[in-house]
């Protein structure tokens, strides 16, 4: 599939927005590194947020205390859901579910 031509102007525009949502994202998932902000929060944001929304569940899990890349991979497998998945594509079920994970991922012994 070929990728649209753009002029110089609709380049600039998505060039913004893309480093808008980078932005948002990133001061997001320091927040929550820095327990500024907890899953909940997060996901109650992703319902009117596009850009919280699409942001990887991945990247939320690996953003908490605690929590590195093996063992968000592993609650990811665990919590049977994928790792592309995007926290506006989570069902409620997999929303509790993450919820109750992150809780005691972080929870001091």
């Amino acid at each position: 599939m070929a990728l649209p031509v753009l002029t110089d102007e609709q380049r600039a525009a998505a060039l913004a927005k893309a480093t808008e949502a980078r932005k948002v994202r990133g001061e997001m998932l320091a927040a929550v590194k820095a327990g500024e902000l907890d899953v909940a929060a997060v996901l109650e944001r992703a319902e009117n947020e596009d850009i919280v929304k699409k942001t990887k569940v991945s990247a939320l899990l690996k953003a908490l205390p605690k929590v590195g890349p093996v063992k968000a991979a592993k609650l990811l497998e665990e919590l049977s859901i994928a790792e592309s998945r995007r926290l506006g594509g989570l069902g409620q079920n997999q929303r509790r579910a993450l919820l109750d994970a992150a809780a005691s991922a972080t929870a001091t012994p």
